[in-house]
């Protein structure tokens, strides 16, 4: 057997977006992910499904992993062969232990890679504002270990030489022994009134800052209950935050939201949540794919055999438009032959991609749903008339039902289908349960009851009660009566069916809840 190779990862401070390209390749090529707590949830998520995760960090039910055991794990794997990323919060090299893995792997003849990260010493205080560095206040800085005991911490830093060494004090893991710290730095020459700032989990939905000077910030982190991990900044750069924090002031800020939407449809939706401050949880719940079945097949072939006889061709989501066009492109039909037809669209995301297939939609309602179509197709069209509906196999039926009773002759078509999906992700189970999942997002009826039986799957055995801390936002009445039928309380309903219309909502929602 092959041996493998080790990939000693640095993932950043826990935004996803801040692990570098060449740690995200490792991360995906890998066929084993070893972590800890300090890797971010969004990051996680985007682990393959194939791909075996071994957890090494604290948790209260479990046994720490001891860090010689860890080494020794990263060895046991690559001698089974495997591709293996060893992924560490933060930068590997910076107290991230890096050299002892990387020394265990090198006696046994094993090869590796250290993938530097943005380590969390810089990264999390510009998240809260802070710059390191300030031309005017602080032209160097310094980045101290603040875990080990008092005693231990004596032997390792020369207090009277780091405490003014740096216009800037960065310690990390220190939050148990600020006390000691602040005393140190007074007794060294730094003086009581010197601006200090404690930020625990820079970057990511839980970020919370706390300011204070090295007089009195022991006691306020006492009456605050402010607990690790954090990154403590010692100097007056923390002075700039007043006039620099800006991610405080997004409208999403500290919420980590739940997307459900399938994986070809999530990123729009979770751009947009980061965009405003928000984490996105992605967990497709719903796949979208072409019909096998023969009967489904010859269905559609024979539909859009009849091209040039339509009048209509009525699409009522962006997938009906894209799968209606990749049929034409399997069955080789020309799309000049739907020459007689008008194209009429549900919404502006779905005439949106019309139009970038060059085909304006003629009809386009008020109200973004299939009523509102009907509102505005009344008017043009005639009795007598042939209509094409290529959609979903879940949509509703009242689209075809009443252009019937208008007098048309209606053929559904079902370009597509929708299959439950959702992997198990103990991951996520933990954040429901923690309180770690703020808001969650449903943009069909499908969603709702997917999540809702995926869930079950992972052993919830109420779905509606681990939900019911988070805000719950739909995109329309529809799946909003979904939802409310599955126990939810529904917290936010868009006022227009787009995705942008669910963010306003959601924004909404979380002012109030604030």
């Amino acid at each position: 057997m092959p041996m493998g190779k080790v990939y000693l990862v640095g993932a950043g401070p826990g935004d996803p977006k801040l692990i570098t390209l060449r740690g995200l390749e490792a991360l995906q090529r890998a066929d084993a992910v070893v972590y800890d707590r300090l890797a971010g949830p969004q990051l996680l998520s985007r682990i393959p499904d194939h791909v075996e995760r071994i957890y090494v960090g604290k948790r209260p039910d479990r046994h720490t992993m001891k860090q010689e055991e860890i080494n020794q794990l990263l060895v046991d794997l690559a001698l089974q062969g495997k591709t293996v990323c060893r992924l560490k919060g933060g930068d590997p090299t910076v107290f991230g232990r890096v050299g002892e893995e990387a020394g265990l792997l090198k006696q046994n003849g094993i090869s590796y890679e250290i993938v530097p990260g943005i380590t969390s010493a810089i990264a999390v205080p510009a998240y809260a504002g802070i710059p390191v560095t300030h031309r005017e206040l602080a032209s160097s800085f310094s980045v101290v270990t603040g875990h080990e005991s008092p005693d231990k911490l004596d032997r390792t830093i020369h207090w009277d030489k780091v405490t003014n060494a740096t216009g800037t004090l960065l310690f990390l893991m220190g939050v148990a022994k600020i006390g000691y710290i602040s005393e140190q730095l007074i007794k060294h020459g730094r003086s009581p009134k010197t601006p200090v700032a404690l930020v625990r989990w820079g970057t990511r939905a839980e970020q919370a800052t706390l300011v204070g000077t090295l007089e009195d910030i022991e006691q306020k982190v006492r009456e605050a209950d402010f607990q690790p991990p954090a990154v403590i900044v010692v100097g007056d750069v923390v002075k700039q935050r007043e006039e620099l924090q800006w991610i405080e002031k997004k409208p999403l800020f500290g919420r980590r939201i739940l997307v459900t939407r399938s994986r070809s449809q999530a990123s729009e939706l979770a751009d947009r949540i980061d965009e405003l401050g928000g984490e996105p949880y992605e967990f497709p719940v719903i796949e979208t794919r072409l019909p096998e079945g023969p009967e489904a097949v010859a269905a559609i072939e024979s539909a859009l055999q009849e091209a040039d006889s339509y009048d209509w061709v009525v699409l009522t989501s962006v997938n009906g438009v894209e799968f209606f066009f990749r049929w034409l492109e399997t069955t080789g039909t020309d799309i000049r032959r739907f020459h007689r037809a008008e194209f009429a669209a549900v919404g502006p995301k779905t005439a949106e991609a019309l139009k970038k297939r060059g085909i304006s939609a003629t009809a386009l309602p008020e109200k973004f749903l299939a009523e509102g179509l009907l509102e505005s197709l009344a008017q043009r069209v005639q009795a007598g008339q042939k209509a094409l509906l290529p959609r979903g196999d879940l949509a509703r039926d009242v689209l075809p039902r009443e252009l019937n009773a208008l007098g048309l002759e209606t053929v559904s078509l079902d370009v597509y289908e929708t299959v439950p999906a959702g992997r198990h992700d103990e991951f996520l189970l933990e954040l429901l349960q923690d309180g770690g999942i703020h808001a969650v997002t449903f943009t069909s009826s499908s969603t709702v009851t997917n999540l809702m039986e995926a869930l079950r799957r992972m052993g919830a055995e109420s779905p509606a009660e681990l939900l019911a801390g988070a805000a719950v936002a739909c995109i329309g009445p529809i799946t909003a009566k979904t939802a409310e039928e599955h126990g939810l309380r529904v917290t936010a309903v868009a006022e227009e069916s787009t995705i942008e219309g669910l963010i306003q909502s959601l924004i909404e929602a979380t002012n109030e809840r604030r």
